[in-house]
């Protein structure tokens, strides 16, 4: 009889497994084993916020192995992570036990561990706890926050702006901060300053530099000297002057080592330093953490890489003292260990830092074990964590100040000298950004001055004037905005990465020279929120908010109370907009936004004067991809353009003269191939249309170039190619169908049949092979089932698994598989069933068409622990096209037509069964 121990990820496992021993089975549960439904009711705010959860196929089956392993086990240890996504995986896979009735006679214990050696395990197990409920209580209070702020203001959202993506609670508000620091950059008008040096040398003859301090006995400000005449004056003062030292100050100064890494730092340190991203980072501390094999044995070399704690346990303060002074001497080790407390907002500091779990394991020991990119991060954790303890390093700075006879012209020169180097001598932290208009100043305290003494004369070798303008607030690098989140307390330090992350996938931001620069998608979301939601992207409710989520995580406060406060005032809010039309959404936009899209000319003219027509007024226009810029003068001006800055160079599109760039000719028609600019982005055109035989009008044909395709790089080859779309790859070589490629609205995509799949951004669609275009069909395929031609009209019917679920699908309608339903026990006719009668629900099917019992959960997708985000908020749907509507009224009518023979779940035959006295009645008294 064995006792289970349950963890996140089969690598943990496998080592736990090692330290544990033959009397304990250790299984993974892959992160999250079930979540909340990504479609709404999911969370019932009438119900007191009743929530449910539904599991993915790897939950329950990850879940019915631990059951399996449970039976006859006497302990079972839930050593998910130490932290609330840890505690809620626990929560969850104890909650899908109990349903299945497999912890009868079964203790179950909750353990943590901040490491995996083999002492904090055994330590471990050893101390078990009961799972903290005020923790899961956190976690149920997140998950409701952010999935009704997703499900409820993302469709507002879509329904006002048409053509934007999702909203998110705290992913919002961090894109609120990039949009207006580059307002801020946008309105920051350049100011000129000049600063006068001179060169000289001490008595002994050593060189160095003063700047000019002191005018005609005033002290100069930074705009005093502001243009090269004043300038030219203050350097001929200079150069006229006789100087001497007036005064020498020397202090001595001390410089403490930072604390060792929290989650932030090390993503903002590792950012600057290293040039990971913050995913990257992460993905890179969770490997280091779970272990990395080292002559056979799988070590975990770093502690849990989740936390805001900055401080290390006794005995790992004392292991770095005593390496500190191996090697590097008693010198270096301060009279007592450091103890450090974090100043961050809202942190709970429930875990230690970020440290090695033996110091001893070098990064140069380790290196050979490791990848190129273990070994950096490895090596900047060992390095902060050790630093942390070193003693501190002292510099003594110097002031002298150079003065001519009058007083009236004074110059200053500093430097510092490090008198002992201390924790420097391993590590030095970086910076994000140095102030703005600070030019000059950044070399003056590293510089190291000769020795000089009062009185002693300084003679003036040179005289240089410098021109300098100040410089507009700097775009947010990941570091500096992780910095920015974190002094705010907005949001969760596990969680940035995500958020950033989601910021891209949406085309809100993207990423220029490692700094966020706002899309105009993201810009105009945010405008729209913080004109109808402004309290909702506000960073001090949303750090308020946070702190009651705090509360909670400490039983001070009750989670259904926090969450009724919070609902009440938020639904009123979206109930608010309902008469809101979306002319009053692009006026308000128009308004806000107008600088940024129309920026003044230098020439002084109206920046908004139409090029087409010079008549009309240049606005925001909205169409069905979303929003554009058009003429106040539309139908009779049709100029538009698409949503960005004029005469921006995005994407080439500078190139475009008048809004067409002439490729050549083709030589099959003789017809003009152009690339051209419309509301929606390029394109490639044949021609300038036709007419048919009786008059009517052609369209020519056209190509929308993909997106991350350079316009520069289209010429006549490429846009013929383009033109020749959908291209024939080849055959598949198992089944003999056709693989063709071509470019549709969600992008570039592959086909064979009826299954598609998107290419990678890496992939050309114009060159993709046939080995590649297998690929990824396989992948395509793999969540397609064919079930055979359509009874009525021949067509294939297909049972596939979408983001909410397996479903039928027919002729462009489709219809979800009624819940527990597996999409290998759908029959044909079942699914026939289900298109004609779509809209009703019905109880699962069996594998023989026969109703089976109601199962409790539902598909959904898990996320494992490693990628949890505070977004919940879903995509918009894509609407059926209009054939949808006539394709469900005649599988309604066919499967009427056969309802006497349609093999019909037992449910349906009840039904029936209970309804024919009725019609046999009825049919009787028609009869009389």
């Amino acid at each position: 009889m064995t006792d289970v121990v349950v963890v996140e990820s089969p690598a943990k496992a496998k080592t736990i497994n090692k330290y544990l021993g033959q009397d304990f089975t250790v299984l993974a549960s892959f992160g999250h084993v079930r979540d909340l439904p990504a479609k709404d009711g999911s969370v019932r705010p009438d119900e007191d916020f009743a929530m449910d959860w539904t599991a993915e196929d790897r939950g329950e089956k990850q879940v019915a192995a631990i059951a399996k392993a449970v039976k006859g086990a006497r302990n079972l240890y839930l050593a998910t992570d130490p932290d609330r996504e840890g505690e809620a995986i626990s929560w969850h896979v104890q909650e899908m036990l109990r349903q299945k009735g497999a912890l009868k006679g079964v203790t179950v214990h909750r353990i943590t561990f901040n490491e995996i050696t083999k002492r904090a395990i055994q330590h471990a197990v050893a101390h078990p706890r009961d799972l903290d409920t005020p923790l899961i209580d956190a976690y149920l209070a997140r998950r409701a926050l952010d999935y009704l702020v997703g499900f409820t203001l993302s469709p507002v959202l879509w329904r006002k702006l048409p053509g934007s993506r999702s909203a998110g609670r705290v992913q919002s508000v961090a894109l609120r901060l990039i949009c207006e620091r580059e307002a801020e950059i946008e309105v920051f008008r350049a100011r000129e300053y000049w600063t006068v040096e001179g060169r000289f040398l001490t008595a002994a003859g050593a060189p160095f530099a003063a700047r000019l301090t002191h005018l005609d006995g005033k002290r100069l400000e930074q705009f005093d000297l502001n243009d090269a005449a004043s300038a030219n004056r203050a350097k001929a003062a200079v150069e006229a002057g006789s100087f001497s030292i007036a005064s020498v100050e020397k202090k001595r100064s001390r410089r403490n080592p930072p604390p060792p890494f929290t989650t932030s730092t090390l993503q903002q340190e590792a950012s600057r330093k290293l040039g990971f991203g913050a995913q990257q980072t992460m993905r890179q501390a969770q490997q280091l953490y779970e272990g990395v094999d080292i002559q056979g044995e799988t070590v975990g070399l770093i502690t849990y890489m989740r936390t805001d704690g900055v401080q290390m346990a006794r005995e790992a303060m004392f292991a770095i003292r005593d390496h500190v002074k191996s090697a590097f001497g008693p010198d270096y080790v301060p009279a007592a260990p450091r103890e450090y407390s974090s100043k961050a907002k809202n942190a709970q500091e429930a875990h230690e830092a970020i440290r090695p779990t033996d110091v001893t394991r070098t990064p140069e020991q380790v290196a050979r074990f490791l990848s190129p990119e273990q070994r950096r991060l490895y090596e900047l954790v060992w390095k902060r964590a050790v630093a942390s303890q070193m003693q501190s390093a002292e510099l003594d700075q110097t002031a002298v100040e150079l003065v001519e006879p009058s007083g009236r012209t004074k110059l200053r020169a500093t430097g510092s000298v490090i008198a002992f180097d201390g924790f420097l001598k391993l590590y030095r932290e970086d910076v994000d950004d140095a102030p703005a208009g600070a030019a000059g100043s950044e070399d003056e305290d590293s510089r190291t001055l000769p020795p000089m003494r009062e009185k002693d004369p300084a003679k003036l070798t040179a005289a240089q004037a410098d021109q300098h303008f100040t410089q507009p607030p700097p775009r947010y690098s990941e570091a500096s905005l992780v910095k920015k989140m974190e002094e705010l307390g907005i949001g969760r330090p596990s969680t940035y990465a995500s958020i950033l992350q989601t910021l891209q996938d949406r085309d809100y931001v993207k990423i220029d020279k490692r700094r966020f620069v706002p899309e105009d998608r993201g810009r105009l979301v945010t405008a729209f929120l913080v004109n109808f939601f402004e309290r909702y992207v506000d960073t001090g409710f949303t750090a308020t908010l946070e702190e009651k989520l705090d509360e909670i995580s400490d039983g001070r406060a009750d989670w259904r109370a926090v969450m009724r406060d919070f609902w009440q005032d938020f639904n009123a809010a979206i109930v608010a907009t309902k008469d809101l039309t979306i002319s009053a959404v692009i006026d308000a936009l128009d308004e806000e936004l107008g600088p940024h899209f129309f920026p003044q000319p230098a020439d002084g003219g109206d920046p908004r004067a139409c090029p087409a027509c010079g008549q009309g007024r240049l606005g925001l226009r909205l169409g069905r991809n979303g929003a554009f810029i058009g003429c106040s003068n539309y139908p009779e001006c049709r100029h538009t353009r698409p949503l960005s800055v004029a005469g921006a160079e995005a994407e080439g599109e500078a190139a475009l003269n008048g809004g067409i760039k002439e490729l050549g000719t083709d030589p099959v028609s003789g017809a003009q191939v152009t690339l051209r600019r419309g509301p929606y982005g390029l394109y490639v055109q044949l021609g300038e249309g036709s007419t048919d035989a009786k008059g009517k009008a052609v369209k020519p044909k056209r190509t929308s170039l993909a997106r991350g395709m350079d316009p520069d790089s289209i010429d006549l080859e490429r846009g013929l190619a383009l033109l020749s779309l959908p291209r024939i790859i080849g055959l598949h070589p198992e089944t003999g169908e056709e693989i063709t490629t071509a470019i549709g609205r969600f992008g570039p995509y592959v086909k064979m049949g009826s299954i598609f799949k998107s290419i990678d951004k890496d992939d050309d669609v114009l060159s993709i092979g046939i080995n590649r275009a297998v690929t990824l069909l396989a992948d395509a395929k793999a969540k397609v089932r064919g079930l055979g031609p359509h009874p009525k009209d021949g067509e294939p019917v297909e049972v596939k698994r979408g983001r909410f679920g397996p479903y039928a699908q027919h002729a462009g309608m489709v219809a979800s598989l009624p819940r527990g339903t597996q999409m290998e026990d759908v029959t044909l006719e079942q699914a026939v069933l289900l298109l004609a009668e779509k809209g009703k629900k019905l109880p699962p099917l069996g594998k023989k068409g026969v109703a089976g019992k109601t199962a409790s959960k539902a598909k959904g997708k898990a996320k494992p622990a490693a990628e949890a985000t505070e977004e919940a908020a879903p995509k918009p749907a894509r609407k059926a096209p209009a054939k949808a509507t006539a394709a469900k009224a005649t599988a309604a009518k066919t499967a009427s037509a056969k309802a006497g023979t349609a093999k019909a779940p037992a449910a349906r035959a009840k039904t029936a069964a209970a309804k024919a006295p009725a019609k046999a009645k009825s049919a009787a008294k028609a009869k009389a």
